[in-house]
C-alpha cells in the first residue's frame, strides 16, 4: 500500500481511484462497512483512503484536548491491512479549514486523485464550517464526473452504532470489552518505554513505563489483562493505569506494562500494548506486603485471560 502525504510526490498517486473519506481513527466495524462499500464499488479504479493529520477537532477546538484511539502511524498500519492500493494523509490546519467544499473537491478529489467513485458515511462534512455536505459531494460529481456512495448506517452497534466516540467513551470507563465490540478487536496503546522510579523493580514486578503520544486517549485507572507485542510475538502482561495512590497523593497518570514472562531490557523501544480485560480499579492498601499480594494476583489473572484468549489472538490482537 502506498502512502501520499502533504509532502509526497503527488504524481505519483495512482489515478483515476475511488476514495473513501474520512479520519478512520481506530478503524472500527463501522469503518470496516465504508471500506467493505469501497472495495466492492471501485469498478477497477485504484482504491484510496482519503484521512487527515491531525484530527481536525485538534485544530479548531484545540482548547477541547482531543484525545485519538491511534497515532496516525497506527492507523496507517491498520488501514495496511484492508487490501488498500493508497492512502493520502491531507494535513489538517487553519488554512485547510478556510478551504471552501468545492475548492477542496476540485484540489483534492479531482486534481490530486482523479476520483472516479467517492464513498463516505452519511453523515459525512467537510469544508469551511463544515459547510459541504453528502448533497455537495453528489453536485460536484454531477459536474466533475464521479460517484457518491453513502452509506446508510456505520452498523448497528452499542447504544446505537459503531462509533469513535463510543469507542473512547467505553475506554476512559474502563470498559475495554466494550471498547473491543466497536472496533472488533482489542483497543491498543503504543508507548516508549522511559525510565521510571523503578518502584515495580522494587516490588519484584518490573515494569515498562510508557510514553503516551499527548493525543492519544488513555483509558480509565484500574489494572488491566492484556499482551503485549515483542519482536512480532504477543506475550500476556498485567498493565496498571493511574496515579499510583500506594505513593503518591497527587500523582501524574502513568501507563505501567509488567510482562509476566518477559526479563529484558525495553528502554527505548515502542512497545504496541492491547488491553483484554479490566480486572480491577485502582486502590490503595494497608501495606505493601498487601500490594505485593494483590500485584501476584493480578498477574496469575492475567496470565490465565491471556491463555483462554489466546485461540481468538490471530483476529482480534491484530
Amino acid at each position: 500500500m502506498l502512502v501520499f502525504t502533504d509532502t509526497s510526490d503527488l504524481s505519483q498517486i495512482q489515478r483515476p481511484s475511488a476514495v473513501a473519506i474520512g479520519v478512520f481513527d481506530g478503524l472500527h466495524r463501522g469503518h470496516e462497512v465504508v471500506l467493505a462499500t469501497l472495495l466492492d464499488n471501485a469498478q477497477g479504479c485504484a482504491t484510496t483512503v482519503l484521512t487527515f493529520d491531525p484530527h481536525p477537532a485538534n485544530v479548531l477546538s484545540p482548547d477541547r484536548d482531543f484525545k485519538l484511539l491511534q497515532t496516525v502511524d497506527q492507523r496507517i498500519e491498520q488501514l495496511a491491512k484492508q487490501d488498500l492500493d493508497q492512502v493520502r494523509v491531507v494535513t489538517f490546519n487553519e488554512e485547510r479549514a478556510q478551504q471552501s467544499p468545492e475548492d477542496f473537491i476540485q484540489e483534492v478529489l479531482v486534481e490530486q486523485l482523479g476520483a472516479e467513485v467517492v464513498v463516505v458515511g452519511e453523515d459525512f462534512c467537510f469544508g469551511r464550517n463544515r459547510s459541504g455536505t453528502v448533497q455537495t459531494l453528489r453536485d460536484a460529481g454531477e459536474r466533475w464526473g464521479f460517484t457518491v456512495l453513502a452509506c446508510s448506517s456505520y452498523g448497528e452497534g452499542v447504544e446505537g452504532r459503531f462509533s469513535s466516540t463510543m469507542a473512547r467513551k467505553f475506554l476512559k470507563e474502563g470498559n475495554v470489552e466494550g471498547c473491543q465490540t466497536v472496533l472488533g478487536r482489542c483497543w491498543q496503546i503504543r508507548g516508549l518505554v522511559v525510565e521510571g522510579d523503578k518502584r515495580g523493580r522494587e516490588l519484584g514486578f518490573p515494569t515498562a513505563n510508557l510514553l503516551i503520544d499527548a493525543h492519544q486517549v488513555v483509558p480509565g485507572d484500574g489494572v488491566y489483562a492484556g499482551a503485549t507485542r515483542i519482536n512480532g510475538e504477543w506475550l500476556p502482561s498485567a498493565i496498571s493505569v493511574g496515579t499510583r495512590p500506594q505513593f503518591y497523593e497527587n500523582g501524574a497518570v502513568l501507563v505501567e506494562d509488567h510482562l509476566t514472562d518477559f526479563d529484558g531490557d525495553l528502554y527505548g523501544q515502542y512497545l504496541d500494548v492491547a488491553f483484554i480485560e479490566r480486572l480491577r480499579g485502582q486502590a490503595k492498601y494497608d501495606s505493601l506486603e498487601a500490594l505485593i499480594a494483590q500485584i501476584t494476583t493480578d498477574v496469575q489473572q492475567s496470565r490465565q485471560v491471556f491463555k483462554d484468549f489466546a485461540p481468538f489472538g490471530e483476529t482480534l490482537l491484530g
